[in-house]
């Protein structure tokens, strides 16, 4: 048998390798701290989580279009080509994230770019919902995950 008639086999892709890591993180996340009580804990988790999974599509949406999404496009830019500011003729079909999740407390994410503290900043504003708070009230940050 020539080299040249083997059958080639995809494998997987960063990104979905990227996804089901993200996924099974969530899903530990959200589990495992239920069954020892800690759900408040298992929230804070799921939404670092969640944070990391969308700066990676925010990163292959900058090297596909030269600039993240502004405020103005947000976070739907990555499954939607958007229709507002800078045209982005590089944007790609499909999308870079399936869709957009909402954080643990079943709110979407607050998504800032330029942002106070980087290209962009993303936020949850925790169990309360208003900026700031204490433990499970605490604001989610992206430039202050661990």
């Amino acid at each position: 048998m020539k080299e040249n008639d083997r059958k080639t086999e995809d494998g997987f892709t960063l990104i979905e390798i990227m996804v089901v890591v993200t996924i099974l993180a969530i899903l530990a996340g959200l589990v495992v701290p239920k069954l020892v009580g800690r759900t408040d804990d298992a929230k804070r988790v799921a939404a670092g989580v969640q944070i990391k999974n969308l700066e990676g599509a925010l990163t292959l949406y900058k090297l596909d279009n030269n600039d993240y999404p502004t405020t103005e496009q947000g976070l739907d830019a990555l499954v939607n080509r958007p229709s507002v500011g800078e045209a982005t003729a590089k944007w790609r079909e499909g999308g870079y994230i399936a869709k957009i999740p909402n954080d643990p407390w079943g709110r979407p994410y607050a998504y800032i770019s330029p942002g106070m503290h980087g290209d962009y900043d993303i936020l949850s504003y925790g169990g309360d919902g208003e900026p700031g708070g204490e433990k499970n009230d605490a604001d989610v940050e992206s430039w202050n995950l661990e």
